[in-house]
């Protein structure tokens, strides 16, 4: 008997390229059918709150709330170095200040809203907004200040934006650990045995695109946002890595750093659920 299991992700490319072969059978899926609903992640984040998916991908801040309800998978993650959110503003705007701009945000539960918190708590004028939609947003004067994540980190120079800084580097130059942006979870109320499964699974699928580098594509076209295939595979380049086959220690212990600041800061509550499935 075949159980379908729910699974979010976004359409960017490095999601699309990681589950490809999982949500299309090009592997084994050892009687596993997938459900699969593709959102912007705050949109995911937002749905978990809700609990509506059994798998899906996450902000690593919006983790911080629910690990009394989902377990981190060690396979699917988004970490690693120069792949940070960037606040950028409009090339033409001399001596902003923080303090007094309006900043468009791709989510309150985002890792770059947390990381923009950190390292610029004076920022507190914020205005949600779809990801997508930010840099526009900035060229058009509707705001003063965007925070980017995803593709349009390999844009927004182009588009004529100038950075302000960039968070990634901050997080790295302050904790000298890996930036852990987004990561899988899963809900708790599954049994161990197939919280393991969908863990091996995603890895399996990760390392059929690695090594079928072709199969994806047209995949991560279908959803991509206006991107050509240098531009998509940049963008995988940056997001998977090996701490997307396996978190490790070093991708844990930064998972942990993070959680630990937080709620150092009370950005998140104190918790005392286990974060990570038993592999």
């Amino acid at each position: 008997m075949h159980r379908k299991i729910t699974i979010g992700y976004s359409p960017c490319p490095n999601d699309t390229f990681i589950f490809d072969a999982l949500v299309h059978k090009k592997i084994n899926t050892e009687g596993l059918d997938f459900n699969v609903v593709l959102e912007d992640v705050e949109a995911l984040n937002q749905k978990a709150f809700n609990e509506d998916l059994d798998v899906t991908k996450l902000s690593f801040h919006a983790l911080g709330f629910l690990t009394h309800k989902y377990v981190i998978l060690t396979s699917g993650s988004a970490l690693g170095k120069g792949c940070g959110p960037i606040l950028v503003q409009s090339s033409d705007v001399q001596n902003l200040k923080l303090a007094d701009a309006r900043i468009a945000i791709p989510g309150k539960y985002t890792t770059a809203n947390f990381l923009l918190s950190i390292a610029h708590p004076e920022a507190i004028n914020k205005m949600e907004m779809l990801f997508s939609d930010i840099e526009n947003a900035v060229l058009m004067g509707q705001v003063d200040a965007g925070l980017l994540i995803h593709e349009n980190r390999f844009t927004y120079e182009q588009k004529g934006l100038k950075k302000i800084i960039d968070l990634g580097e901050y997080w790295e130059q302050t904790t000298g650990a890996l930036i852990p942006l987004g990561g899988i979870a899963m809900k708790r109320t599954f049994p161990i045995d197939i919280q393991q499964k969908i863990n091996r699974l995603i890895k399996k699928s990760i390392e059929f695109a690695f090594a079928n580098l072709e199969s994806p594509l047209s995949y991560m076209q279908q959803n991509a946002q206006e991107m050509n295939e240098e531009i998509m595979m940049q963008h995988v380049g940056l997001y998977v890595n090996e701490y997307s086959l396996d978190l490790g220690e070093t991708g844990k212990e930064a998972i942990n750093k993070m959680f630990s600041l937080a709620q150092q800061k009370g950005v998140i509550p104190k918790n005392v659920n286990s974060l990570f499935v038993n592999s």
